[in-house]
């Protein structure tokens, strides 16, 4: 059976992710606390429920009374279940405070008589605090900050195709401003602010890393090849380290200040490596339309 545990903060899209799962046959059982994780985890292997082969189980901080030793479950339930896998869906502390403005839902680490938290930004860090342990776990972590439902859903049907693939990793080379802050969900970072900016050049500030002309520009010096063959030689020794370990994702980020040209370009290079390497690669650009000032 594939099983599934979908967690992370409240606010950032685990009712829409659980609606997703649905669409793609999985039986979904919400708000479940960690104690009884593994009772509900062999459902399909018993009785009349064994013809349950999907499971997606939600567990957050709705459940934090009945919290239990989470690792010691979780080993259980990865010793029972091969499919097991954790995917965390977490966003910034504003967009999570702009979310629950706009629903004016109540927080659940606001308690009656404020012993956790006084307002709704100490909540929310409390909530992050109280799911570390839960998130370094995860196999899948998703940063729904700027992500619309379209796009997330998206990228979970590419996590669930790439399982039924059974392909061992997936890898994805985003591009960002670092003036946008950090991706989330990066495993590894990648400064490119070291190499020469098409932002002034007149003609070449318009367009973007994947124009031919401006990826010409940044790469045609002898500092910018070793940097980024280096780069190359890295990933090469690393990627079969984590496949080794058994992650299933790696998230490469890749940073210039505005995240449109430097950036852009040096994930498409690193995308198109890792490919001819044999990966399942493919390039993704946060911030490459926005309308930045580098």
């Amino acid at each position: 059976m594939e099983l599934f545990i979908i967690t992370g903060m409240s606010g950032a899209g685990k009712s829409a992710v659980v609606k997703i799962f649905e669409d793609c046959g999985y039986y979904c059982v919400d708000n479940i606390p960690p104690k009884i994780l593994p009772i509900i985890a062999n459902i399909g292997q018993n009785g009349d429920a064994a013809n349950v082969k999907k499971l997606a189980i939600v567990v957050d901080a709705r459940s934090r009374e009945m919290w239990g030793d989470l690792s010691l479950i979780l080993e259980g339930v990865e010793k029972d279940h091969a499919n097991f896998s954790i995917m965390f869906l977490d966003a910034s502390t504003d967009v999570l405070f702009s979310r629950y403005r706009e629903t004016r839902h109540r927080h659940p680490m606001l308690d009656e008589d404020s012993s956790v938290a006084k307002d709704l930004r100490e909540a929310i860090e409390a909530e992050r605090k109280f799911l570390s342990e839960l998130k370094n776990e995860a196999d899948y972590l998703i940063d729904t900050s700027e992500t619309r439902l379209p796009e997330l859903r998206q990228r979970i049907m590419n996590i669930l195709d790439k399982r039924k693939e059974n392909k061992p990793m997936s890898i994805t080379c985003v591009s960002f401003g670092f003036k946008n802050g950090l991706p989330a969900e990066a495993d590894l970072v990648f400064d490119m602010r070291c190499l020469k900016n098409p932002h002034y050049v007149p003609e070449l500030k318009p367009h973007t890393g994947e124009d031919p002309a401006v990826r010409d520009y940044i790469m045609d010096s002898q500092e910018a090849q070793e940097f980024i063959e280096k780069i190359e030689g890295l990933l090469d020794f690393s990627v079969p380290l984590y496949i080794r370990e058994g992650k299933s994702q790696l998230v490469i980020a890749i940073g210039c200040t505005g995240g449109k040209h430097r950036s852009v370009a040096t994930a498409v290079r690193l995308c198109d490596f890792l490919t001819e390497k044999g990966y399942h690669a493919r390039a993704v650009h946060r911030d490459k339309s926005k309308n930045l000032q580098r």
